[in-house]
């Protein structure tokens, strides 16, 4: 059995999900500073990968990375293109991975006790400090929470990678591409394998978090009854 599409999964939805995390925390934590109508718009834009079938994002990202597209255009022309690559699979993955980090991170950040935070500013703490020391740390249980779902939301993804990234056997087919062309040959066997294999990491991973979660909750109560 061909292993390359577990190991280009794992590949692209761990390189994915780092860049949906520094995304993702940073959109968060930007929006968070702000209020005002207009912001609805860009919650909107940033949630939209989220709403949208994973077939349009793809087409959008082919429309934008194509030979005709503005960022293809600017890529030619260092000579270099994504449609068709690795990078691809990795940008399709955290473009629809980046909402669950967003929103998880957000409310995260929210849960923050903002007295914490203005008493850091008032003793003389930088921005960045106050959000390194105070803010991050009390909402890392959240941002964690976001960065597993992140994963296995990059680790499962489908539409938005057949359309910029295609099947190529030992590049860009992952393990959802690779059970589809499978069912459409007929080797069910293979398509099975391959979909035990995926549903054992989801469920590892949102048992790990699961468990986490959980731990973390009672460890608060005991902390809330001493």
């Amino acid at each position: 059995m061909d292993w390359s599409p577990l190991w280009i999964s794992l590949a692209t939805s761990v390189t994915a999900t780092a860049i949906t995390l520094m995304a993702g925390l940073a959109a968060a934590v930007w929006r968070e500073r702000r209020s005002g109508p207009a912001l609805a718009l860009v919650d909107g834009f940033f949630l939209l990968p989220l709403v949208l079938p994973p077939t349009v994002v793809g087409f959008l990202l082919l429309l934008l990375f194509g030979r005709n597209g503005p960022l293809g255009k600017l890529l030619v022309r260092w000579g270099a293109t994504i449609v068709f690559s690795w990078p691809a699979t990795v940008i399709a993955a955290a473009v629809v991975a980046f909402p669950l980090m967003y929103l998880t991170a957000r409310a995260a950040l929210e849960q923050v006790e903002p007295d914490l935070l203005q008493a850091a500013r008032t003793l003389g703490a930088s921005e960045w400090r106050v959000f390194r020391e105070i803010a991050l740390p009390l909402a890392w249980p959240g941002v964690l929470a976001g960065t597993i779902l992140s994963f296995a939301r990059a680790l499962g993804e489908f539409g938005a990678t057949l359309m910029i990234a295609g099947n190529i056997p030992g590049r860009t087919e992952t393990i959802p591409i690779a059970i589809y062309f499978a069912v459409e040959a007929d080797d069910l066997q293979r398509a099975f394998s391959w979909c035990a294999i995926d549903i054992v990491i989801s469920l590892a991973l949102l048992s790990g978090l699961y468990y986490w979660t959980r731990r973390q909750g009672l460890e608060r109560s005991r902390r809330v009854a001493r």
